[in-house]
């Protein structure tokens, strides 16, 4: 592909803070933004040249993105295929349709996991065991591996949305009852030693270049924390999950940012080591929660790094230069015990060294919903993690450092 170079005007289907972030990037290298989305004060279009007020199943919307933009991104994956379809045959568009279609779809992207796992060899670049339950029947026949497990609705999950954990087949019936009967994979509950993810870059030559592997924490499904250092994760984990991220972008021929979220699961002693294993979780085709780090702590972010991939641009090794805490801010910290609205301890946060803030510029504070971050950044890992645990507590966000402790 030709490049793609600033001056033009790049689009973003979907309003939300990984657009924000997107156009952020790409106006400070010189291109103009359009942002598709319905809201009008979405996160993205509040910051973009131009923002298009409409849905990406609207036609006249569509077309006046075309018309404005030489390229084109997502920034969530439930955007609608048929969309990036049209988009893809007038403009460039990156990721494709049918990659971020694999990614909507929770069976569809477990098959092409064992799939890739199996014929490479590689079980690390595989899920953990798994059925397929489209009726009650899927549940009777489900082998006993599978319970304790997890029932996840096929489409249209996130941050915990669509999962419920099971212990017995009967669990499972109401469960998939009370998600209307739709299309499911039951997923065995493995025992976790950790999690991790890797983002990485793919151009359109093949070329791929990754992030450092960040360690994560969830809370009830929801991103809370990264730690981003060296010795966060056995070196022999951090080289296996980059290789594994790398297999699955190349059989997709992937072209954009791709973030691959693994499992570490349990040593034979109940811990993490280097002989602990991997598998792959999810895949999100688009920049990641766990990449954020990288806006303050590396010299190439993930959004600059989708920028480059969509407009063709060179592909240099990012490097990481501090070590780095990402904590996730959610709305609950804007409530008190008592459920009365406050508003949470920036000024003692921002005191500290090494601490930038992002809030994303929604209106609405809501429990569960995703308000912004906080990125610690230092010169080694025992001064990022010492300085996260302070804003945390400041803040009320929840951060268990990470085992092994940084020393």
């Amino acid at each position: 592909m030709s490049m793609i170079l600033p001056g033009e005007t790049l689009g973003v289907l979907g309003g939300g803070q990984l657009g924000r972030m997107f156009v952020q990037a790409a106006q400070k290298m010189g291109y103009f933004t359009a942002v598709l989305d319905p809201d009008p004060v979405s996160p993205a279009g509040a910051v973009a040249h131009y923002h298009i007020q409409g849905t990406t199943d609207d036609e006249a919307s569509l077309a006046q993105l075309m018309q404005r933009c030489a390229a084109i991104t997502t920034e969530f994956e439930n955007v609608s295929a048929a969309a990036m379809t049209t988009l893809g045959a007038q403009r460039v568009v990156a990721p494709s349709a049918q990659c971020v279609a694999v990614a909507q779809n929770r069976i569809q992207e477990k098959v092409m996991l064992a799939q890739i796992a199996k014929d490479s060899g590689l079980a690390q670049a595989g899920p953990v065991p798994y059925v397929v339950i489209e009726k009650m029947v899927d549940i009777t026949s489900s082998p006993d591996e599978c319970f304790p497990g997890l029932l996840k609705t096929a489409t249209l999950g996130y941050d915990g949305k669509g999962q419920t954990k099971v212990s017995t087949r009967s669990q499972a019936s109401i469960a998939f009852k009370q998600a209307g009967s739709v299309p499911c994979v039951l997923e065995q509950l493995a025992p976790l030693a950790a999690e991790c993810s890797v983002v990485l870059a793919r151009g359109a030559n093949g070329q791929i270049v990754t992030l450092p592997v960040a360690r994560n924490a969830h809370v009830n499904g929801i991103l809370a924390s990264s730690e981003v250092f060296e010795g966060n994760l056995p070196p022999a984990l951090v080289n296996t999950a980059q290789d594994a991220a790398k297999l699955i972008a190349n059989h997709l021929q992937y072209v954009g940012v791709l973030c691959v979220e693994f499992f570490i699961l349990q040593d034979a002693r109940g811990a993490l080591s280097e002989v602990s294993e991997l598998r792959v979780n999810e895949i999100a085709p688009r920049p990641h929660n766990s990449g954020h780090w990288s806006i303050e702590g590396a010299n190439l972010s993930q959004f600059d790094l989708q920028v480059r991939t969509l407009c063709g641009l060179p592909l240099p090794q990012p490097v990481q230069h501090s070590a780095c805490v990402m904590l996730n801010i959610l709305g609950d910290i804007w409530f008190d015990a008592q459920g009365a609205q406050t508003t949470p301890n920036w000024a003692n946060a921002l005191a500290l060294p090494g601490v930038s803030l992002h809030l994303y510029g929604k209106t609405q504070a809501r429990k569960g919903r995703k308000m912004g971050h906080v990125t610690v950044s230092a010169a080694d890992a025992h001064g990022a993690v010492r300085t996260a645990v302070q804003v945390a507590g400041m803040l009320g966000l929840p951060y268990t450092p990470g085992l092994p402790q940084p020393s």
